[in-house]
């Protein structure tokens, strides 16, 4: 018997010593970012920013790979049943915390087994409309919304993600009613408010902008609490008039639950790092990407909360779950 539990306490010695020399060494292979939004997508334009320089330091390459679908569930389902060796990442938005308000038999939980690792950002959307429209402020826009409740339709990437919601509160502030349609992700939302398919669209700032500055297309709004570095000239949607119609978004890394911690911390370390690059954050300040500073432990608290403060707003918003 104590020949066995020398032998027990040999061996858990043994996979203790692996399990640090694996952890300090890692990564040794190329890593896999999952995106649940279609490629030139604003959560796909980001963290690619942040990947290049983060391989980088990492000595590995980072392969971004889109999985969109089922309001970005797909992929976290992915995710979080992959292997909890560092080497599979989910990059999600808002819609993570979203998800669990929209559907009632997901098949993961997006606190449990989730390891939250860093935020790479958060950032306003901007109501963009079509020029031929000739709305030159929000008060005009809205105007012409409540004199035909119904008539206007605006473009979301999907029931329930986080530019959804933002029209939706948006609405709700300003007493007016539009149909949504759903495009596979920004780049496709945006050619229809050009073409004049549809009339309006909260867009991350950082895929609406050049088209914004060549006169493509009309901003209006941005929904953040503060005005955008990226669009100084536009209101708020409070200093617009319309009050509690903010609803800023962020973008993070997260990797499966089980993932060991000395894993999860190099990896935030190595990320913040990279985020703090000059050039990194050069590139993001021209997204419209502000920095959005937490502790991987206070990520996870912030997701947790989140979870609550959507599902209230998708239940006054009466959007119907799966």
């Amino acid at each position: 018997m104590r020949s066995f539990s020398l032998m027990l306490v040999s061996a858990l010695g043994l996979a203790f010593t692996s399990f640090k020399a694996n952890a300090e060494t890692w990564p040794t292979k190329t890593l896999t970012a999952i995106v649940p939004f279609a490629a030139g997508s604003f959560t796909d334009v980001v963290p690619r920013v942040v990947f290049e320089q983060l391989s980088k330091q990492l000595g590995q390459s980072i392969i971004v790979e889109n999985r969109p679908g089922a309001g970005t569930t797909t992929a976290a389902a992915f995710v979080a049943k992959s292997d909890p060796d560092g080497y599979t990442i989910l990059v999600n938005s808002s819609a993570h915390t979203i998800a669990p308000a929209l559907y009632s038999k997901l098949s993961y939980n997006p606190v449990l087994d989730f390891a939250g690792v860093v935020p790479l950002g958060i950032s306003s959307s901007v109501l963009v409309v079509p020029p031929v429209r000739g709305f030159k402020t929000v008060a005009e826009f809205v105007a012409a919304a409540r004199a035909k409740p119904g008539a206007m339709n605006f473009a979301t990437p999907g029931v329930g993600t986080g530019l959804h919601l933002s029209a939706l509160r948006f609405q709700a502030s300003a007493g007016m009613q539009a149909v949504p349609v759903t495009f596979k992700g920004g780049p496709e939302s945006m050619a229809e408010v050009i073409a004049g398919r549809i009339d309006f669209f909260f867009a991350p700032i950082g895929i609406a902008l050049p088209y914004v500055k060549d006169g493509t297309l009309t901003a209006l709004a941005v929904n953040g609490f503060k005005r955008s570095a990226a669009l100084p000239e536009v209101p708020t949607t409070s200093e617009a008039g319309f009050a509690n119609a903010e609803y800023p978004f962020w973008i993070g890394m997260f990797l499966p639950a089980k993932t060991p911690r000395d894993i999860v911390d190099k990896l935030y370390s190595e990320t913040v790092k990279a985020l703090a690059n000059p050039k990194v954050r050069e590139k993001l300040v021209a997204l419209g990407v502000d920095r959005m500073e937490m502790t991987s432990t206070e990520f996870d608290t912030h997701v947790e909360k989140q979870i609550a403060v959507d599902a209230a707003l998708v239940k006054e918003a009466g959007i119907k779950t799966h």
